[in-house]
């Protein structure tokens, strides 16, 4: 259990301040995560990546030369928001353009997606590279899908390796995408771990068993098994990755992850046999390591990874670097940065707004009051709801989203804004609050949803209408869930068809909206028959059956608040 914490909401923020403290020689904090402390030469590509926090040593641990660039930090095992993401990427580029790298996990995808797109609208050259080495997660004929577990820092290192050399963003790109396609890795858990401030784990492990191909957010794995011995262990996590070896694959690099509570000489046990079978499979392995990467809190258990190694990625696997998790080869000659790093986004100014329009403002940031206080009492609800086959978060996101929706909202009111401004300023806060899946569809969807409206005239009611299908035009393309996916876009659907329909019918907003949110609370329900195919519960798909999504049933609570409001 995580002991060692004040405010558990903090955790994140003052462990990322007190990691930067202490290795000041590689990073430098700035707001959402860290940039190198040392110089960097002009026109480098910069390699940024980043994540959840209760990884440690992903994601920060992996900056300095030869390694990332910057690393962006979100809340314990929620992805970063869109908003700090691109404040990263900022301070991080040096002129030869970004390369965004992180987990294959929906929240991640839609977050750095979007930064990147703000980024690429400043002038800014971004590639993105989700890394999917988990086997566990899909099969071989959809890499696409796999979550990224420990294959994180291979992809990484190699990607820094390749920009420390001074190679342009397309070369570094397409490196960084051939180690991933080369890159495997399995895990197993002996135990659960516990949120700071939880008073009980994610997930328990029966006593003798081992989950087999668990997920590091907290997500059980997709079976149980008898503990074995360390011999046994090494079979099973080789012969999973062996499988996939590359015809003609002579050479490996090799890194054995323990995920929080595992002792290192357990490790170093497990190794012995690992090492042995690898090398009865006829592969030299090539400068493994051995410790722990990539984590998950205080879960038991550990992970193999495999890199299968040609000439140009051992090359890389192999080039010096200097982190404080990895360390190889000769020093590079580094100097300090002299650079100063501004962690503002800039102040908050809005456009000239009408007296209707500051009305229609003031409005928006009382429903929201509403939505707040409704989230709050839901936490608990929603979060065990997500429990089924996630890592039971989504309630305590969309509470600390609302409630900084809420705060952005009244201060963009009180500040003159009208109705567009305040309700963009509550989606923009939203995200970078809530970060994870649900804060960046939260934000993309109100800020989509507020292109609709005008800082000169109360929301009218085909104003809003027409926000609504900006919206779930935004969250479809973005983060591509259908009806069917179990997703939130389950009962944004259904909602958005309703309130058309029924405001086309001549039914003023109110009644059309009551109609709406009826039928997002049916959808909602009905997901309950669903077998999931995006996010961390497609791995745990049966676990899911026979409970809704957590996403869907939020929207629908929303949706219903906002109708008692709107009444």
């Amino acid at each position: 259990m995580t002991t060692i914490f004040d405010a558990p909401e903090e955790f994140a923020t003052t462990a990322l301040a007190g990691f930067a403290a202490l290795h000041s020689r590689f990073v430098r904090l700035v707001k959402g995560g860290v940039v190198r402390s040392t110089a960097v030469p002009k026109g480098k590509v910069a390699v940024v990546i980043g994540g959840g926090s209760g990884h440690y040593p992903a994601f920060a641990g992996y900056v300095g030369p030869g390694l990332a660039d910057a690393a962006v930090a979100g809340d314990v095992f929620a992805s970063p928001s869109t908003a700090a993401v691109a404040r990263v990427c900022r301070q991080a580029d040096h002129g030869g353009g970004i390369l965004l790298g992180f987990g294959n996990y929906a929240g991640d995808v839609l977050n750095f997606g979007v930064a990147a797109e703000r980024l690429r609208a400043e002038g800014i050259d971004v590639r993105i590279v989700p890394v999917t080495d988990d086997v566990a997660s899909a099969p071989a004929d959809t890499q696409a899908k796999r979550r990224g577990i420990a294959g994180d820092l291979v992809v990484f290192k190699i990607a820094g390796a390749a920009a420390e050399a001074g190679l342009p963003l397309d070369e570094v790109e397409r490196i960084a995408r051939h180690a991933n396609a080369r890159t495997a890795s399995f895990g197993v858990a002996f135990d659960g771990c516990t949120l700071p401030g939880a008073g009980q784990p994610l997930f328990t492990v029966p006593k003798g068993k081992m989950a087999l191909g668990l997920g590091i957010h907290g997500e059980p794995g997709i079976s149980e098994e008898a503990i074995v011995s360390a011999a046994d262990l090494a079979t099973l996590l080789t012969d999973k990755l062996l499988a996939e070896r590359p015809a003609g694959t002579k050479r490996v690099g090799a890194v054995l992850n323990g995920l929080g509570s595992t002792k290192y000489e357990e490790l170093f046990v497990l190794w012995t046999e690992v090492a042995a079978r690898l090398e009865k499979a006829g592969l030299a392995v090539v400068a493994p390591e051995a410790g722990e990467y990539v984590t998950s809190l205080d879960m038991q258990g550990c992970s193999l990874t495999l890199l299968w190694l040609d000439e140009e990625l051992e090359t890389y696997w192999t080039a010096p670097c200097d982190s404080p998790v990895l360390r190889r080869g000769a020093a590079i000659a580094t100097e300090p940065a002299t650079d100063v790093l501004v962690n503002e986004d800039g102040p908050s100014s809005y456009p000239a707004a009408s007296e209707e329009g500051r009305r229609g403002g003031a409005c928006i940031a009382g429903l929201f009051a509403g939505i707040a206080a409704m989230l709050h009492d839901a936490e608990a609800e929603l979060g065990r709801i997500d429990a089924r086959a996630g890592d039971g978060d989504h309630g305590q996101g969309m509470s600390r989203g609302s409630a900084a929706a809420l705060e952005a909202a009244r201060a963009a009111s009180a500040a003159g804004a009208g109705t567009a401004s305040v309700l963009a300023a509550a989606g923009d806060a939203w995200a970078d609050r809530a970060g994870g899946t649900s804060g960046a569809i939260w934000g993309l969807l109100l800020r989509s949803w507020s292109s609709a409206l005008d800082d000169d005239a109360p929301a009218d009611g085909a104003a809003v209408v027409r926000g609504a299908r900006l919206a779930l035009d935004s969250v479809s393309s973005l983060g591509g869930a259908r009806v069917g996916d179990k997703t939130l876009v389950d009962a944004l659907v259904p909602f958005v068809e309703t309130l058309e329909a029924s405001f086309a019918a001549g039914k003023p907003l109110p009644a059309a909206w009551a109609d709406a949110a009826a039928a997002s609370k049916a959808a909602a329900d009905a997901t309950a028959q669903l077998t999931p195919k995006l996010g961390r519960a497609r791995p745990l798909a049966e676990r899911s059956i026979g409970h809704p999504d957590a996403g869907a049933v939020s929207l629908s609570m929303i949706a219903a608040c906002v109708a008692k409001t709107l009444r």
